[in-house]
């Protein structure tokens, strides 16, 4: 393997900037926390108050903020990478609207936590397989993903409204909160299973992600030096897909993330193809800042950071639709 220095250097910075992130939003809020105080809370060595703050109120949401950041991220940036289009996004081709609807079922019938985010990691997997079924002819080309996905996506959304408009108050004022995705309220029980989830997916994505840069030159040209393209598709597809679920499962469908964090790694690294490792760290930075301008912009009021994400991304998503047109 030859290391290509900006990428290394994006990168790193990249993960100084998460890191950097993390303290300001653990050690800053109602109560400040001195950085030096924050590993001694987390160890159980700092003050009771200074304890009950770091270690179950705030590290849980920064952990969980930065592991689904880079889950999206690290989705998003596999999936525009084999649909070889930037729209070729979970937000886009239906598997977060999956994982969203699995939510909404869950919330509905009046499921526990546990069972809500059971549901949206079943209806993010059955999802994917149907958009994979309607797909595949003879194998699986992008833009055929990306056209049916758009359709099952926007029948997943009508399938929420209808759920919405079925429900007693309560239960659709619970799934809209969850519909719009938060960290809010995040403990371990959240941020543990996305990280486990994250650790364990991420060397498939890695084993695979040099195949599916020779695919992003066509089919033909990959089956020409080798690579065997539909296992390494399917392979791709599976570890996207249960990152976006588990992802969603954890803070609800942030939208916009998976979609921009490859673009803008893609950017910074100047690479020609779509950068894994840089657009995991970049969806981690963007959703803890996003959740961290959430929290103080309009203070002591908090906004979910799907709000935040939305606003961003829809704006990110006209200028690059303009990019492209010119």
């Amino acid at each position: 393997m030859r290391p290509a220095l900006r990428p290394f250097l994006v990168s790193l910075a990249l993960l100084v900037a998460a890191v950097v992130l993390a303290l300001v939003a653990v050690s800053t809020g109602e109560f400040t926390v001195p950085v030096g105080d924050i590993v001694s809370a987390l160890f159980g060595e700092g003050s009771p108050v200074a304890e009950l703050i770091v270690s179950e109120l705030r590290a849980p949401r920064v952990v969980t903020g930065l592991a689904v950041g880079a889950a999206f991220g690290l989705s998003g940036a596999i999936f525009q990478s084999l649909t070889r289009n930037p729209l070729g996004s979970p937000d886009f081709i239906g598997f977060t609207a999956g994982a969203s609807t699995g939510g909404v079922v869950a919330v509905v019938m009046g499921g526990t936590a546990a069972q809500i985010a059971a549901g949206s990691m079943l209806g993010c997997v059955i999802s994917a397989a149907l958009v994979y079924a309607l797909a595949f002819r003879g194998g699986v080309q992008g833009y055929r993903l990306v056209l049916v996905g758009i359709g099952v996506n926007a029948l997943l959304l009508s399938v929420d409204s209808y759920l919405l408009t079925k429900a007693n108050i309560n239960d659709a004022a619970t799934a809209g909160a969850w519909l719009t995705g938060s960290l809010g309220g995040r403990g371990w029980d959240h941020a543990i299973p996305v990280t486990l989830a994250l650790v364990a997916l991420a060397p498939v994505c890695c084993y695979v992600s040099r195949p599916m840069r020779m695919m992003e030159m066509g089919d033909d040209a990959a089956r020409a030096v080798g690579i065997r393209v539909e296992p390494v598709r399917a392979a791709a597809i599976v570890a996207g897909v249960l990152l976006c679920g588990v992802a969603t499962a954890a803070a609800g469908p942030v939208i916009f993330v998976a979609m921009a964090a490859p673009q803008l790694a893609r950017r910074m690294t100047r690479s020609p193809g779509v950068t894994l490792i840089a657009s995991a760290l970049t969806g981690a930075v963007l959703l803890t800042a996003a959740d961290l301008a959430a929290q103080r912009l309009l203070a002591p009021t908090q906004l979910p950071v799907g709000v935040l994400t939305a606003a961003i991304g829809g704006t990110y998503l006209a200028l690059l639709l303009r990019k492209e047109r010119r």
